[in-house]
């Protein structure tokens, strides 16, 4: 019995059934340096999903490893009732990059946890519990924020601290806005919105809240503008929006720094995590400091914002910075997507290939038709990993490939990783392509 065996059974044992694992032979990833990782069987992969897209500046980055070992070799943590050097410098960077004037930040532990902090402070600004919130959507898996997640394969509850109202998203490929101009797409979801809050809330509607791209919905990318054409309407009903850019943020994009930046509007709260820390658990919101001072209860956060996680994200975000790997991430991020449409965009079994900088989404498809296929997408995932390639999955129907490299990845790592996608998608559709043309 190998180690990953044995550890799965182990795993089994004391886990919970529903906590998921790719591959039908899970691997123990061990160590890793920059876009590379291994597993407890010595096998090197070219990370291409980077711990859903979190681990964003590289595995092993110097420069976060040191802040990180400096830090724990002062104090690990205090709380928020004391005054936390790190913490507070690393506010004052998101808000000054935030886009939002006089920002004030306030941190957590998770992108959910985020989520559900933005949500209660849109609630008690606006007294009221009735949010806004878009289809295939994913928020997080806390009570409120499935509770706002439009996607009923995330969602194991219907019960729900909010009256949820859901709008149709950015999907250009499915549904009554498939084929549309940009244009006509935002026109069309403006007039939904407006007819959503007069047919299904009783007005004093407290905030929206959307991703800029679906992250877990299977990258979906709406037309640029969308957010813009929603937000005309909820100011004119003083209804607030919150972007999440779990994601989408800290340049991952490519073309912006932030995901809501392609829409031409400022929202009123930002919410981020996962790239923040590179691994370290922290997330945050950051927004308008009559939001986030709304609360007016005793409040505190023991771990939100704690030194290490803090020291650790403001030397990652430094390197961010530093290294402009947003810049990185839209020219080698239009590389491999062009790649992907040249050599398998025109399969039957290929639905679609989108996405923006390094955030990208095949889509599988039964051969020539829409009907979404998750088992060739499974197929797809455990091929990549045989060619030392590591993907991710997600949408709907799970059915959409989901690539999502850490922002340092290189050009040469660029265009390996993409031979190697193109080889896993070509060999696992190539029968269903087969029958289709026969």
């Amino acid at each position: 019995m190998s180690s990953s065996d044995e550890l799965l059974g182990r795993h089994r044992a004391v886990m919970p059934s529903w906590l998921s694992l790719l591959y039908e032979h899970p691997i123990e990833l061990v160590s890793g340096s920059g876009c590379w990782v291994t597993d407890s069987g010595g096998n090197s992969y070219l990370d291409f999903f980077g711990g859903i897209l979190t681990t964003m500046t590289g595995h092993a980055v110097p420069e976060v490893v040191d802040a990180i070992r400096s830090q724990a070799g002062r104090i690990l943590h205090s709380s928020t009732l004391y005054l936390i050097r790190p913490m507070v410098e690393l506010a004052e960077k998101i808000a000054a990059l935030s886009g939002i004037p006089d920002a004030k930040v306030f941190f957590v532990n998770s992108g959910s946890e985020a989520n559900d902090t933005a949500l209660m402070l849109c609630c008690v600004a606006r007294r009221s519990n009735q949010v806004l919130a878009m289809r295939n959507s994913y928020h997080g898996r806390s009570f409120a924020t499935m509770a706002v997640t439009g996607n009923g394969s995330w969602s194991s509850s219907s019960l729900s601290p909010f009256q949820v109202s859901y709008l149709r998203g950015g999907d250009r490929l499915r549904g009554p806005y498939a084929g549309l101009s940009g244009v006509e797409h935002c026109r069309l979801a403006a007039e939904d919105l407006r007819d959503t809050l007069d047919t299904t809330t009783a007005g004093d509607v407290a905030c929206l809240i959307a991703e800029p791209i679906q992250g877990v919905g299977g990258f979906v990318v709406p037309p640029d503008g969308l957010f813009g054409a929603l937000k005309e309407v909820l100011d004119e009903r003083g209804i607030l929006f919150v972007s999440d850019e779990v994601q989408t943020g800290w340049g991952r994009t490519g073309e912006h720094f932030w995901g809501y930046q392609a829409h031409a509007i400022t929202p009123d709260l930002i919410t981020f995590a996962k790239g923040l820390g590179n691994g370290l658990a922290i997330g945050g919101v950051v927004g308008r400091a009559d939001l986030i001072d709304s609360v007016h209860s005793n409040s505190i956060s023991t771990f939100g914002g704690n030194p290490l996680a803090a020291a650790g994200a403001l030397a990652n975000l430094d390197y961010l910075l530093s290294h402009d790997l947003q810049s990185n991430a839209q020219r080698v991020g239009k590389l491999i997507i062009e790649g992907l449409r040249s050599e398998v965009g025109h399969l039957p079994a290929v639905g679609d290939v989108r996405g923006k900088g390094l955030m990208i989404g095949v889509e599988l498809v039964e051969p020539s038709t829409f009907r979404p296929d998750p088992a060739a997408a499974s197929r797809v995932v455990d091929e990549a990993r045989s060619l030392g390639l590591l993907i991710g999955k997600g949408g709907l129907r799970s059915n959409v490939l989901r690539i999502a490299p850490p922002l340092s990845l290189s050009d040469t790592d660029a265009k390996d990783g993409t031979e190697r996608l193109i080889a896993a998608v070509q060999g696992s559709v190539s029968n269903e392509n087969a029958l289709a043309q026969s």
